[in-house]
């Protein structure tokens, strides 16, 4: 009980205190199934669960491994039993105390769509053939697309065939490399990391100008390869845009396969929110989907921390989940994403978009294309910025603000009538935003 609450204050100091207080307080630990080997806390509720899952898992096992403990930490919803049947061989056994991976990253619950669709399909290859095509697979992407939910669904499916998988990041790969060093158990390291069927390492750019980990990780990854064992790395960026990567390296992570996941199409991103909805036994109406899908930016992990964010004001408030309300709960957080979003920038996405040049969109011009991309940039201007009318008028030389208030009616009035002007708007706000937050 001891060490667990240290590892949760230890915590409290790497967190934001507001994720602290809402989610990591509510926490209980289990010492009746606790181990040595395995660590449980409960949740109250299914959301909480896999937001700390997803989140500070990980996280969590790291602290337990500086305390001392190598444990699996398993976040488990309040009243559900964990057993153990004894009927299990000793191999699952090893497999479950051993495994680091979510078992709810699947393939089956990864939502697909135009942004996302090769590395899924990659993956899915690679755990069909593993060591046999795309080795190493390379994912890269923006923060919360899905890297690591694919590369954690090929290690799951592995996994149950008996593979040994080996899913870290390179951070805990970098404090188990000097803790060996420092123990003077090297020859351990090596026999962990070189002997297993797949290693998953997540955030490979960390990396960066780490001459001694490049080095140990360069022979690990000549051991794997040469055996065909499957290797699959993800990182924010394409191998030859992290910088303090020695050039062997990047040479190799280039090897196999190089897939790219893109922020979410609107579609997408809806898609994603029904399916969170449908796992977490939230209700919400179509309009507050489409709201939070136009609103939420290319971290797609938000979407996690967004419905359980609702889903706690409403308990706690006793209150319905409307649009209003949801407008209101994530008033701030909505603000925040569209801190960096500017006239200009608003303005050269819209024309780059309708294969227009900004200065016309900003010219006297009364041609179709051009009012039509005017009107748009007018209205996203005016919804995703805090410049007031006469700065608008200014910006797009009208007359003074009544000629934006007269424009802006008209818009309004189009997307209430015109289906595809609205969903084109939709479409631009949700790449706005997205490019806002990357």
């Amino acid at each position: 009980m001891k060490i667990a609450n240290e590892v949760l204050e230890l915590l409290k100091e790497e967190i934001p205190e507001i994720e602290y207080n809402r989610y990591i307080k509510q926490l209980t630990y289990d010492s009746k199934n606790s181990s040595d080997s395995t660590v449980v806390f409960y949740a109250p509720n299914p959301l909480i669960t896999n937001w700390i899952k997803n989140k500070y898992k990980d996280k969590l096992e790291h602290l337990f491994e500086i305390k001392g403990k190598k444990v699996e930490v398993k976040i488990l919803e309040k009243n559900t039993k964990t057993t153990t049947k004894k009927s299990k061989s000793s191999q699952e056994k090893k497999k479950v105390v051993n495994s680091m991976l979510n078992p709810s990253h699947t393939f089956s619950n990864f939502m697909v769509g135009g942004s996302n669709q090769f590395a899924y399909a990659a993956a899915k290859s690679v755990s069909e053939k593993p060591g046999e095509v795309y080795n190493p697979l390379f994912i890269y992407g923006g923060v919360g697309l899905g890297k690591t939910h694919l590369m954690q669904a090929a290690g799951n499916v592995l996994q149950d065939r008996g593979k040994n998988v080996i899913y870290t990041t390179v951070e805990q790969f970098l404090n188990d490399f000097l803790r060996h060093v420092r123990n003077q158990t090297m020859e351990r390291f090596k026999e962990k990391y070189r002997k297993c069927d797949v290693l998953l390492i997540d955030d490979i750019q960390f990396l960066s100008n780490k001459d001694t980990i490049q080095e140990e990780f360069f022979h690990t990854f000549e051991a794997l390869k040469t055996e065909k064992k499957q290797i699959i790395l993800t990182a924010d960026k394409h191998p030859k845009k992290i910088g303090g990567l020695e050039k062997r390296l990047q040479s190799r992570f280039e090897w196999g396969l190089v897939a790219d996941i893109q922020p979410p199409e609107l579609e997408t991103k809806i898609a994603i929110i029904r399916k969170k909805c449908e796992i977490n036994k939230v209700k919400l109406s179509d309009d507050i989907i489409n709201y939070i899908a136009t609103v939420i930016e290319s971290n797609v992990r938000e979407i996690e921390g967004i419905l359980s964010k609702l889903h706690a004001y409403s308990q706690l408030m006793h209150v319905d989940i409307t649009l209003e309300f949801t407008k209101q709960v994530l008033k701030d957080q909505i603000q925040e994403n569209r801190a960096n979003l500017t006239l200009d920038t608003i303005t050269k996405v819209v024309a780059k978009d309708l294969n227009i040049k900004p200065s016309e969109i900003k010219s006297k011009g009364r041609s179709k294309n051009i009012v039509y991309a005017r009107r748009i940039a007018i209205y996203l201007c005016r919804e995703l910025t805090q410049n007031t009318m006469p700065q608008l008028a200014q910006y797009f030389g009208m007359k003074d603000h009544t000629a934006i208030s007269h424009m802006l009616k008209k818009i309004n009035e189009l997307i209430k009538n015109d289906e595809d002007f609205k969903t084109k708007i939709e479409e631009l706000t949700n790449k706005l935003t997205a490019s806002s937050q990357i």
